[in-house]
C-alpha cells in the first residue's frame, strides 16, 4: 500500500513539473540583469534608433560558437555517441541572436527590426516585419523575443526589445532530451558546391526511383501469388532474352530535367511533363530519348507471375509536327525510318515531343492490350532546353461504365473539347475518344479538299479558329456528287446534332443538350452549289454565382455558304473555309442594394399619454 501510494505521488510531481513555467518581462535602456534567484526571467533590451550611430546591444555572457549573424556551430559528436536523458542543454545561441528576416548580409533589410546591419535606416522604420520570435515552441519553456517601435519626440523610431520566457502547457512538451545538440537547430548538412552535386543528388534521389540498384531490372523482391497486377504494381517488361524489367514513364525529378527511371504502376492514370538538356549536334541521332522506337519498341507481361504471356505494344498513331505547329498523320510502313535526323546544326527532325500510352486490362488484373501514340516534330538550338509531353491511361476491356472524359464540372473549362454526341430515343450517345467529336478541318500547306487524308481537330471551348482547304476544278466535273461529298469532308465523319450545354451534362438527361441548328437545306438547292465555308456560332453565358461562375452553352448553329457564281470562269481552284466563333451572351452585372429597412410598430393610441 505505501509503494502504491508513492507512486501516486511521483506522477503527480511529474505532471506538474511538465507545466510549471513562470513569465517575466522587463523593459530598459540598457541590459538589466535581475539580481533575483527567479530563473524564468530573462534580460531584457531596448535599444533606441535615435542616434545616427548605431548601438548594437550588448548580449549578457556572449558565447564564441557564433558568426556575425547569429548562425550557432553545432558541437561536433560521435556518430554513436548518445546522451543519457536530462535536461535540456543550454542553448549556445540566443534567441536574441537570431533574426529570420535578415535576408541580405552586410545590408538592412528595411523593417527588419532586429537586423544588426541597420544603422541609421532604423530610425524610419515604420513598423517590424517581425514582432515575436521563437525558436522551438514544443519545448515546455522557451525564449520568445519581442519587437516593437515607439516614437521619440524627435519624430525618430525607436525600437524596444524584449525576451520573456513563454510556457507550453501541452501535456506532449519536450522536457528532457539525450540528442547532444542544443535545441535551436539541427547538424549543420554538407555543403552543396559544383563538384558535390551529382553526388548529393544521386544520394537523394536513388530512394524514389532506384537509380544504382536497378538499372532497368525489376526489384529483387519475391512475386506475389495471384497472376494478375493489383492496384499499385509495377508493370513489367520482357527483353529480348527474356530478362524482366519495369515499364518506365519519364517524369520530372527534384528539378524539371526528365527522370527515365520512374515505374509506371498498375491502374494509375500518369500525366507528366519534363524537359532535356541537349547538345543538338551530338545528341540529335544518337541519344534514345529522342527516337520513336524507345518508347515503341515495348514487350509487355501481362501479368506478374512467371510464366506470364507476353504482348507487343502497338502503335496506333504517328502524328508529325511541322515548324509552324500544323500535324498531319502518317501512315507507318514497312521499311520506312521516322528516326531522328539532323538537316543542320540548329534544326533536328523526327524528335518524340509527346507520348501517350493507353493500356486495356481485364477485370483479373491482365493487360489484354496497350497502345502508344506518338507526335514527333522539330527542335531548334534556339529552342532548347526540349519539353516532352508524356501520359498513360487505363481502360477496364468490356466495361459497361468506361470511362467518359469531361469538358468542365459542370461549367466548361476554356480549351477544353466541345461535348457533342447524336440522340438516340432518350438517351444521347457519345464516343469516348475525344477525336470523335464536333470538329473542324486541321489546316495544312496544300491542302485538298477531296483527295488525301483529312487531319481533323476538335472544336475548343474559347478558342475561335479559322481553317481550310482548296478545291480544284477538275475534281467537281459532277457537281452534285461533289457538293455532297465536299459537305460530309467539312463537317467530318459521324457528325454529332447535340452539344451538351455543360462539360458534365448526363447522357440520360436530353433536356440538358443543345441541338445543332443549321440554315443549309440541301433540298432547296436546285442548280450546282458548292458548300464554300461552314461557321460555327456558339453562344454561351455565365451561369450562376458572381464568385464562382460556370460556363453553359446557350446555343449553337451550322451556317453553310455556298457558290452564287458558275465555276467554269475565274481561277483553276476554289478555297473552302472552315470556322468557329464564341459569342458572350452573358448580362451585364449590376450590385444590388438591400433596401432599409422600415419599422412598422404598432403602438398603443395612449403611448405618449400624458406628452401628448
Amino acid at each position: 500500500m505505501a509503494t502504491s501510494v508513492t507512486r501516486s505521488v511521483d506522477l503527480v510531481c511529474l505532471f506538474i513539473s511538465f507545466n510549471l513555467a513562470a513569465t517575466g518581462n522587463i523593459s530598459s535602456h540598457l541590459f538589466n540583469k535581475l539580481a533575483s534567484g527567479d530563473r524564468n526571467v530573462i534580460d531584457s533590451i531596448t535599444d533606441i534608433y535615435a542616434s545616427p550611430q548605431h548601438s548594437e546591444p550588448e548580449v549578457t555572457e556572449p558565447s564564441p560558437s557564433n558568426d556575425s549573424h547569429g548562425e550557432p556551430k553545432q558541437d561536433k559528436l560521435p556518430a554513436d555517441t548518445l546522451l543519457a536523458s536530462g535536461p535540456l542543454l543550454t542553448p549556445a545561441t540566443k534567441v536574441i541572436m537570431m533574426c529570420p528576416c535578415d535576408w541580405h548580409r552586410g545590408m538592412c533589410d528595411m523593417n527588419c527590426c532586429c537586423d544588426r546591419d541597420c544603422g541609421e535606416e532604423g530610425t524610419v522604420f515604420t513598423d517590424c516585419s517581425m514582432l515575436t520570435f521563437s525558436v522551438n515552441q514544443q519545448l515546455c519553456s522557451h525564449d520568445v523575443v519581442s519587437y516593437s517601435l515607439a516614437s521619440t519626440i524627435n519624430g525618430y523610431s525607436n525600437l524596444e526589445v524584449s525576451v520573456t520566457k513563454e510556457t507550453n502547457y501541452d501535456i506532449f512538451c519536450i522536457h528532457s532530451q539525450n540528442s547532444g545538440f542544443d535545441g535551436f537547430s539541427h547538424p549543420s548538412t554538407a555543403l552543396l558546391t559544383d563538384s558535390s552535386f551529382d553526388s548529393l543528388f544521386k544520394q537523394f534521389t536513388s530512394f524514389m526511383f532506384d537509380l544504382e540498384e536497378n538499372e532497368g531490372q525489376m526489384p529483387t523482391a519475391e512475386v506475389q501469388d495471384l497472376p494478375g497486377y493489383q492496384f499499385g504494381d509495377e508493370i513489367l517488361t520482357a527483353g529480348e532474352r527474356g530478362e524482366r524489367g519495369l515499364f518506365w514513364l519519364s517524369s520530372p525529378g527534384v528539378t524539371a530535367e526528365c527522370v527515365d527511371t520512374s515505374p509506371a504502376v498498375f491502374l494509375k492514370d500518369q500525366s507528366s511533363a519534363c524537359s532535356r538538356r541537349l547538345v543538338l549536334d551530338q545528341d540529335c541521332s544518337t541519344s534514345p530519348a529522342l527516337n520513336l522506337h524507345t518508347y515503341s519498341n515495348i514487350q509487355l507481361c501481362v501479368g506478374k507471375d512467371k510464366d506470364a504471356e507476353v504482348i507487343p505494344l502497338e502503335v496506333s498513331s504517328v502524328i508529325l509536327q511541322s515548324l509552324d505547329q500544323t500535324q498531319t498523320e502518317v501512315r507507318m510502313t514497312a521499311g520506312e525510318d521516322l528516326s531522328p535526323i539532323l538537316l543542320n546544326l540548329d534544326l533536328c527532325a523526327n524528335v518524340v515531343l509527346k507520348v501517350e500510352y493507353v493500356m486495356r486490362y481485364s477485370p483479373e488484373g491482365h493487360i489484354v492490350n496497350a497502345s502508344v501514340s506518338l507526335v514527333l516534330g522539330f527542335v531548334r538550338g534556339a529552342a532548347l532546353p526540349l519539353k516532352q509531353d508524356f501520359q498513360i491511361i487505363f481502360i477496364q476491356q468490356d466495361h459497361n461504365q468506361a470511362p467518359i472524359p469531361l469538358s468542365g464540372n459542370p461549367g466548361y473549362g476554356v480549351g477544353l473539347p466541345l461535348v457533342s454526341g447524336i440522340r438516340a430515343a432518350d438517351v444521347i450517345v457519345r464516343s469516348i475518344n475525344l477525336r470523335d467529336t464536333l470538329s473542324l478541318l486541321h489546316g495544312a500547306e496544300d491542302q485538298d479538299c477531296l483527295h488525301g487524308a483529312h487531319q481533323r481537330s476538335p472544336v475548343l471551348f474559347g478558342l475561335d479558329s479559322v481553317t481550310g482547304c482548296t478545291l480544284r476544278q477538275e475534281d467537281i466535273a459532277n457537281c452534285s456528287l461533289a457538293s455532297e461529298v465536299l459537305l460530309d469532308i467539312l463537317r467530318g465523319p459521324d457528325y454529332p446534332h447535340y452539344v451538351a450545354s455543360f462539360g458534365n451534362s448526363p447522357l440520360n438527361n436530353p433536356l440538358d443538350w443543345v441541338q445543332v441548328k443549321s440554315n443549309f437545306n440541301p433540298g432547296e438547292v436546285h442548280s450546282c452549289s458548292i458548300p464554300v465555308s461552314l461557321h460555327f456560332i456558339v453562344e454561351w453565358t455565365r451561369h450562376g454565382s458572381l464568385l464562382n461562375p460556370q460556363i453553359q452553352i446557350l446555343s449553337i448553329k451550322e451556317v453553310i455558304q455556298t457558290n452564287t457564281t458558275s465555276l467554269q470562269s475565274g481561277d483553276s481552284s476554289l478555297s473552302i473555309r472552315t470556322s468557329v466563333a464564341f459569342i458572350p451572351m452573358s448580362a451585364a452585372a449590376f450590385p444590388g442594394f438591400r433596401v432599409t429597412p422600415t419599422i412598422d410598430a404598432k403602438l398603443p393610441f395612449n403611448f405618449f399619454y400624458p406628452f401628448v
